[in-house]
């Protein structure tokens, strides 16, 4: 599988759950905002963190190139597995077209290793 290292750095950021919603950039590489009964996630660039938050900076995002159909199975568990084996949290986050997913930005090396010695491809962008 082809994966892409988005550029920038990202933070993970938890909002109780009522809180207003906060507004998405204009332009962004990844932006994600999840509401549940018990709290508002958002998924932001770092230093573009809601106000009041509470913040874990430091993570990068790989993205799934191209765009996955809704039938296909074991695609984030194929990226996970790995990663485990090699003791890498991993915060998962899906859209429409594809999958993401965030490691800690000091874990980046091994991350990249352990998929890459499991066939996955990584570029930039």
């Amino acid at each position: 599988m082809e994966l892409r290292l988005l550029s920038r750095a990202y933070s993970v950021c938890r909002l109780p759950a009522g809180s207003a919603l906060p507004a998405p950039p204009r332009k962004a590489e990844l932006y994600g905002l999840t509401v549940t009964a018990e709290e508002v996630s958002v998924v932001c660039a770092m230093g573009e963190e809601p106000r009041g938050a509470r913040v874990e900076s430091g993570w990068s995002a790989l993205r799934v190139a191209g765009e996955l159909d809704f039938s296909l199975v074991g695609i984030l568990s194929s990226l996970t597995a790995p990663l485990a084996e090699a003791g890498v949290s991993v915060f998962a986050l899906s859209t429409f077209d594809t999958d993401y997913l965030l490691v800690r930005s000091a874990e980046l090396t091994p991350a990249l290793e352990a998929l890459r010695a499991r066939g996955h491809l990584i570029s930039k962008g």
